[in-house]
């Protein structure tokens, strides 16, 4: 794959890829499928408590990746057009977005 890889394609990608390996037999639930991007998430912070490399922690965030880019296969969200706008809208918001956190 190139590194100039749309998200649109990477998402059919891993969508075909899960459908291939038996994720997708019968319908999944949203909630299960969130979790499981979640677990990705925490798999990368335990990564970086633990003091692994850069590249452990790179892995966990790309399996997030892939589950969000998955679900949105699944469910013919258009990822890469919502991100571009939200970066956009982002550029205009104040900084910190006016929160203190």
């Amino acid at each position: 794959m190139t590194k100039n890889y749309p998200i649109n394609k990477l998402i059919e990608t891993c969508h075909t890829i899960a459908k291939e390996k038996g994720w997708w037999v019968t319908e999944r639930n949203d909630a299960e499928l969130i979790a499981l991007m979640h677990s990705e998430l925490s798999e990368a912070l335990e990564a970086m408590r633990n003091h692994g490399p850069k590249e452990a922690i790179a892995e966990e965030l790309a399996d997030c990746c892939i589950r969000i880019f998955d679900y949105c296969g699944a469910r013919s969200i258009d990822l890469e057009d919502v991100l571009l706008k939200k970066i956009e809208y982002n550029k205009t918001r104040p900084y910190r977005h006016g929160k203190k956190f």
